[in-house]
Parts: structure tokens; sequence; C-alpha cells
């Protein structure tokens, strides 16, 4: 059922992608050979006018064949040359590059304001004003490897309802800070956590675990991360501003964690551990259906925004790449050798091919 739901959602964010650049590029004249879904063997086509609409055997994403977007000597010189995406003005061909990704953050805009409508989780105190937060829980937002909480089987997700050692028990109103209290005041001692586990399994589980010492400060932890996180809902119009300004926040975000991850690479200090690869984004859509269906949106949303920033790095194959040798024939006011561009493409791509393969190595070892 998690293989299922993901490539649902990689086909969606990938047509939708594909779908931008396919619209811009008709809207400017050029001719469009072929939207594919899904990836060949092909299984059976339509033909509208001069586009081909092809169906295809796997259904992990899409393509758009843009006319000139690799460019060879009919696309440059040929008959329907005009329609040539390679012989656009640059501003057109920089448009139908970037469509593909504003496409994708459209699709986060929409699934988080959808999110908004139907009530999204969010955390107490960063509610919009004017508005509050129902059913409120202490979250578990990350396990520490190898602490007390992982060996005990907390996970990410579980809500935390009370906490007890001996005669002491705290069944309301726990916070970040109270739990964090309770622990530091429990040095030791054996303390049970009772927690519920998803929306589809309301049953209350119980563990037990003895905080450890922190390393650096020297005070008991159970090891882990937490937060307050209750339903914000609202109406349409104001769930559209909130959603578009959660677009743009986890927009910066993103780019800001990827930039470090890709600067830590470089300095020879990065780790495939906090990278997932397909084998561990089936695990984490998993996690997000358990949740329930707004996790799963909002997942979504997350993914779409990643893609789109991913694609805008200025690498052969990626999208960004394409935009920076435009930014190079515009600087140096001629064309590049299209042998060239389509050789750097085809090795950018293989280069994506072995890393894919190396951080999905990685995770089936992770499940081991």
């Amino acid at each position: 059922m998690n293989i299922l739901i993901f490539v649902i959602i990689l086909l969606i964010l990938v047509l939708v992608h594909e779908f931008g650049h396919f619209w811009t590029a008709k809207k400017f004249g050029i001719r469009v050979d072929e939207f594919g879904f899904g990836f060949p063997p092909r299984l059976f086509v339509i033909r509208r006018g001069e586009t081909l609409y092809s169906f295809n055997l796997l259904p992990i994403g899409g393509f758009v064949k843009i006319f000139g977007d690799n460019p060879d000597e009919e696309s440059v010189n040929g008959i329907d040359k005009n329609r040539s995406f390679v012989n656009k003005p640059k501003y057109k061909q920089a448009i139908v590059l970037l469509a593909g990704v504003f496409a994708n953050f459209l699709l986060a805009w929409l699934l988080f304001s959808i999110g908004f409508m139907s009530g999204l989780p969010t955390s107490i105190g960063n509610e919009p004003k004017g508005y509050s937060v129902t059913d409120a829980h202490l979250v578990v937002v990350s396990v520490l490897a190898n602490s007390p909480a992982e060996i005990a089987g907390l996970k990410s997700g579980d809500k935390i309802i009370a906490v007890q050692s001996g005669k002491d028990e705290i069944k309301k109103d726990i916070n970040p800070d109270i739990l964090k209290s309770f622990v530091i005041s429990h040095p030791n001692e054996a303390i049970r956590l009772s927690y519920l586990r998803n929306n589809l399994d309301e049953a209350v589980k119980v563990v037990t675990m003895t905080p450890t010492q922190n390393f650096t400060d020297q005070i008991p932890t159970i090891g882990i991360s937490m937060d307050e996180i209750g339903t914000i809902k609202l109406p349409v119009f104001r769930a559209f501003w909130e959603g578009l300004k959660l677009d743009w926040s986890v927009t910066k975000n993103t780019t800001l964690g990827l930039y470090t991850l890709i600067k830590e690479g470089i300095g020879g200090r990065g780790s495939f551990s906090s990278v997932a690869g397909p084998v561990g984004m089936v695990g984490i859509t998993g996690d997000a259906y358990q949740l329930g269906f707004v996790y799963l949106l909002s997942f979504t949303a997350l993914i779409s925004i990643n893609l789109a920033i991913i694609n805008l790095i200025p690498f052969p194959a990626l999208d960004g790449g394409r935009l920076l040798f435009l930014l190079i024939e515009k600087i140096k006011g001629s064309r590049l050798n299209p042998k060239f561009a389509n050789i750097a493409n085809i090795v950018g791509f293989t280069i994506l091919i072995i890393l894919m393969f190396l951080v999905t190595y990685h995770d089936v070892v992770k499940l081991f």
C-alpha cells in the first residue's frame, strides 16, 4: 500500500512539473511532439493535433518531448525551425524551463491551502492571528538514535498523554517544558510514558525507560524532540493566504537546508544519513498516510517544493543546468555547440542516476 501511494504521489508531482513545460511551450507556439504519462514501454497512444499523448507501463512520472529541446540539425535549420525551442528568444526558453518548477510551487500552495481548509496540524504559537488551535497534543517530532526513547519503541508522530514515575503522575496539559522538567526531576528512575500512535489506532500504549545523562550538560534526557501540535482550520480566503506564506517559508528553509547539505558534501563532511532515496521515501509516505490524509497532503506539498528546488540546481540534465546554458549563450552572444550541450546533459543525467542508486543502497542498508 505504501509503495502504491508513493507511486501515485510521484506520478502527480512529475506530471504537474512536465505540464508546466508543456503548457508554456504551447503558448509560445513551440511544437510539442509528445506528452508521456509514465515511462515506456508504451501501452497505448492518443493523438490530438500534432501532439502524441502516450500512456506507458511504468507509472513513475512522465515526460514531455519539446521540439528543439535537444538541438539537432532538423530543429536548428529544418523546415519547422521557427517552431523549435532552440530558435525561440532566450526569455521564452527560460520561461518554458522555469514553468515546471513554478507548477510545483503552485501545487504545494494549493495543497497547503486545502490542508488549512480541512484542518492542518500546527504548532502551538504558530497559529495565524485571530485563530486558535484545537485538539492540541504533545507530539514526538524526532527520536535520537540509540536513546532510551528509541530503545523503548517511541516514534515520530506519537502523542504523549501521560508520564509517571512511582506516585508522581501527570496526565493533563503536558507540554514540552513540563515533560522536560519531569524527566530532569527523576534522574536514574524508570519513568512510564503513555501515548497514542497515529489516527488509525487509538489504543493507549505504555512504555518504560530510564533517562540517561546528556553528554554536553549532564542533564537527564530520554532522547526526543517534541512540540505541542494541534489543528487549525481556516476559511477559504485566509487558507490560501496562509498557504502561500507556508509555501514561501518551506521553500526558504528547504533551500537553506539543501545549501548546507551541498556545502558539507563538498567539504567532505556530508552524509547519506540525512538523505532519503526511493526506499526511504516509501517509508516516510507510509508514516504520513498512517497519521492521516492532511499529513499526506502536507507531505506531498513538501516533496513538490523539494522537486522544484532540486530542479533549479545549475547542474546538467536539470532545468537549472539548462538555464545556466542559456545564460552562457546570452553572455557570449552565440549558441553553444549542440553536441556539447547534449553530451553534458547525458553525463549529468548519468551522474544523477548513480547518486540515486547510492542513496537507494544506503536506504536498503538502513533497513537491516
